[in-house]
């Protein structure tokens, strides 16, 4: 699923919490509507079949309560997004990496025959729902999704993310068993755009504490039997650490259009003066090879960074679709990270300065970012407000999927003219939320916690229904100029 993933490390988030977010996009042309669920442990499947490939397994009993945002029409599947549990841990599932062909020869994808009725293995529509119900910590989510992989397989390659209040772990799958993970320095942020992207990995660590680094048993075997380590050595390099993008990853020309650039507009944005970003250096051109995994921001950063920067549609630079600046062919040159075919947006929040009652949010915006807004929901409730919920297959103003959806294609054509309208919208809801959220938290820490589910969930609701009159308004306005703005408009009137 083509994707982008932003990791905020706790010590470089505003108020100390680590942030997991990530875009889910559709493949070109088409669009997967997307709903809220609050999954409880008597709903959760025992037993397990996946719809693309076609694989059975037996789910352990006991599962705990998760949030999950599921595709509303579940033709292909769940496809959960994303998620936090009872016991406050986020997963994103999942970004679809590259690979290259000497790690596929060496450990293909398991995927599903239908000449013999052979299997396949697990996948995007798959994990969420496999792993974040039977997890209490980021380190667990790794383990348990890694050693899924090595028993089943997967039949694409991804990228997953762990977090619980203290750490993120980031996993990817580099063939159709093995895999590496690594733990997000808690002072830096992450890019990731559909490209594997680890850059160094240190086998001891994985093999030994595992304090940083974890992978599949056989990961240094696999190695070495594939010659699959591209790593040039002085004598003082340690054989343990290696380039996880060299030797798993791509280099192509693809890449260098569609994945490199959101890297590069990402660090551009929230590392503004660390490079000469307009200059094409390398290491610091939207082509990059090397732009690093992980970087320290030149500031702390806030939910709506994580939101700018999953909207960017490389503003302030020649490559903006939306602009006046540049030539026609570098303003489609590259694909922006704000694209028409989003389905979702999910910032998972774990505060961990406050109970775990009420410690997890997770921020929620559908369709096309540039021109859309986030709701926040609190997790730890046994229901997802309505608002949030409802998508249907049919195009409904009850939905905030679909509104998003309509607002966004409706003001994509008159750029100009309603961005203003959008961008008021947005600070007014996003202010909404903050201030709800501040209300709800103060009222939980001094309620018994008995109380505290269902007053989070009355919050939940009051806020989405405030940000639905928001954007319903908008919607308004938008249709308005839009209208005003067809083609076949005259200015004389009989009135």
């Amino acid at each position: 699923m083509p994707c982008t993933t932003l990791l905020v490390g706790r010590r470089a988030s505003a108020d100390g919490s680590p942030l997991v977010a990530r875009n889910e996009d559709s493949s070109d042309g088409t669009f997967d509507p997307k709903r809220v669920v609050v999954v409880q442990p008597a709903e959760q499947p025992r037993t397990y079949t996946s719809v693309i490939g076609k694989r059975t397994i037996a789910l352990p009993e006991e599962p705990l309560r998760y949030t999950a945002i599921p595709n509303a029409l579940p033709d292909e599947g769940i496809w959960g997004c994303a998620g936090i549990n009872a016991a406050n841990v986020a997963m994103s599932a999942t970004e679809t990496i590259t690979s290259n062909p000497r790690v596929l020869g060496a450990d293909p994808l398991v995927e599903h025959d239908p000449a013999t009725g052979a299997p396949g293995g697990f996948g995007e529509e798959d994990f969420v729902t496999l792993v974040l119900p039977y997890i209490r910590s980021a380190r667990e989510g790794v383990e348990r999704l890694g050693a899924l992989l090595a028993e089943h397989g997967t039949y694409e390659m991804n990228g997953i993310a762990f977090s619980d209040e203290q750490d993120i772990w980031w996993l990817e799958t580099v063939g159709g068993h093995h895999w590496i993970a690594r733990r997000v320095p808690e002072d830096h942020y992450v890019t990731m755009p559909n490209q594997l992207g680890i850059d160094s990995f240190d086998l001891d660590d994985a093999e030994g504490p595992g304090r940083d680094h974890l992978a599949s048993p056989d990961l240094r075997e696999f190695l070495a039997t594939h010659h699959l380590d591209l790593t040039r050595r002085t004598g003082d390099d340690s054989p343990a650490v290696f380039n996880p993008r060299e030797t798993f990853g791509s280099h192509t020309d693809a890449d260098h259009v569609y994945n490199t650039p959101r890297a590069w507009s990402m660090q551009r944005t929230l590392n503004p003066t660390s490079e000469d970003w307009d200059a094409g250096l390398p290491g610091a051109s939207p082509d990059s090879d090397s732009l690093p995994w992980s970087r320290r921001p030149e500031r702390l950063l806030t939910i709506e960074d994580v939101k700018d920067v999953l909207s960017s549609h490389y503003q302030g630079t020649v490559y903006d679709p939306y602009s006046a600046r540049g030539t026609a062919a570098e303003r489609r040159a590259f694909r922006p990270i704000g694209i028409n075919r989003h389905n979702a947006l999910a910032i998972l929040q774990i505060r961990p300065d406050l109970p775990e009652s009420h410690r997890a949010l997770q921020w929620i915006a559908y369709a096309s970012l540039p021109f859309t807004t986030l709701i926040p929901m609190f997790t730890n409730v046994e229901d997802a407000p309505a608002y949030l919920t409802t998508t249907g297959a049919s195009v409904s103003t009850d939905s905030f999927y679909w509104t998003s959806r309509m607002i966004a294609a409706l003001a994509d054509a008159h750029h100009a003219q309603i961005i203003p309208a959008i961008e008021r919208y947005q600070q007014r809801t996003l202010a909404l939320g903050h201030a709800a959220v501040h209300a709800a938290t103060a009222a939980a820490s001094s309620a018994d916690d008995a109380a505290v589910p269902g007053l989070l969930a009355e919050a939940n609701t009051a806020i989405a229904e405030q940000i639905r009159t928001a954007t319903e308004a908008l919607l308004g306005e938008v249709l308005a100029t839009a209208s005003n703005h067809m083609t076949n408009r005259f200015s004389r009137s009989d009135g």
